[in-house]
């Protein structure tokens, strides 16, 4: 098992390994105060591991409720999250009891949202399920929901108090709920890391997991200590992102947020090449990686509808967005300029 230290607003532990959901009571246990615990959990991931991780609160000497919804992005709303407060005030829950969230970044983030306004906020555990919760989302602090007007318009920074990042979850998930999950790792190669770049080029896909999520989340926990709450360099972590978002959205948000943010860093990569920002390399390794990991690297959408979609994009102010561009392998920066300027990279990187 590997432990990384999160430093923040509030210091907590990362623990990866394998049989973790089953150690959620005493690993959580000496962490909050009360005993009283609501699981909240979508309904893929509560038939899988809902009684392990409930047998194992029990034990500690939890009383155990749980909050079920349906699986998918779309249930990521606000009606959903006032469903979920609803039944946290009807538990009777109080400030020193705590939410579990169960799955994968949908179920973390509204229920890390739950937890954030609950009470003006109760304990959260992050007991991420899938790959790409695991590398990126459970920790940080970031929860949020989705308007119709855009992905994760409405949201705190909050951090957890644990996350538990149990591989063994790894092992039910769909080829494209994992492809997802490995967008991100190569995101975090390309922005901070050529040595996990090379790592992935040259082993095949899962080898040494512990070693790729610990990696990955070595490179946030510095991020995120240096800026929490997103207003300089923790903007690195977006790379992709702005038009993944947008690609989402206008997808009725039918497409992986992975895949999304796959498209989204082909679409970037190739239109800084073609301006001279990075070298051909940057798109070449990017590519393979993409290919290799089966991830998109384009999308058919219309240019202007993707336009539309990013202006609602939660880090753009005013006329102007920061564009997280590689500048070479294992390091991209931001780039701010005029919200014009993306149609051009929309133009320039579209095309393969």
């Amino acid at each position: 098992m590997k432990s990384i230290t999160v430093k923040a607003s509030r210091t907590y532990e990362v623990k990866i390994g394998a049989g973790l959901l089953a150690q959620a009571g005493e690993l959580s246990a000496p962490l909050i105060r009360g005993r009283d615990a609501v699981i909240v959990s979508d309904s893929n991931v509560w038939p899988l591991y809902g009684q392990t991780v409930q047998a194992s609160l029990e034990r500690a000497g939890f009383r155990v409720d749980h909050f079920v919804f349906p699986a998918g992005e779309a249930s990521k709303n606000p009606q959903t999250l006032v469903e979920l407060l609803t039944f946290l005030a009807r538990k009777e829950l109080t400030r020193s009891d705590a939410v579990f969230a169960l799955g994968g970044g949908v179920t973390g983030d509204m229920a890390g949202l739950a937890a954030a306004l609950y009470l003006r906020g109760v304990s959260c555990v992050q007991l991420p399920t899938s790959l790409l919760s695991m590398v990126d989302s459970s920790v940080g602090g970031k929860t949020a929901v989705d308007l119709p007007e855009g992905k994760n318009l409405v949201g705190t920074f909050t951090q957890p108090h644990l996350v538990l990042c149990d591989t063994d979850a790894l092992k039910t998930l769909s080829p494209a709920v994992k492809a997802e999950g490995w967008a991100e790792i190569i995101k975090y190669g390309m922005i901070r890391s050529q040595e996990l770049l090379d790592f992935l080029s040259s082993h095949p896909a899962g080898a040494d997991i512990e070693w790729v999520i610990a990696h990955c989340l070595t490179i946030k926990r510095d991020v995120v200590a240096a800026d929490e709450r997103d207003n300089a360099l923790r903007q690195v972590l977006n790379f992709g992102h702005t038009i993944g978002h947008a690609i989402e959205r206008c997808g009725g948000y039918s497409i992986y947020h992975g895949e999304g943010v796959a498209m989204g860093m082909g679409i970037i990569t190739r239109a800084c090449v073609r301006m001279g920002r990075c070298p051909a390399e940057c798109r070449t390794v990017l590519e393979n990686l993409l290919d290799k990991y089966h991830l998109p690297k384009t999308c058919s959408m219309k240019k202007e509808d993707l336009l539309e979609a990013a202006r609602a994009d939660k880090k753009r102010r005013g006329d102007a967005i920061t564009l997280i561009q590689p500048e070479r392998l294992g390091n991209c920066i931001l780039h701010k300029t005029d919200y014009s300027e993306l149609a051009q990279v929309l133009d320039l990187g579209m095309e393969l």
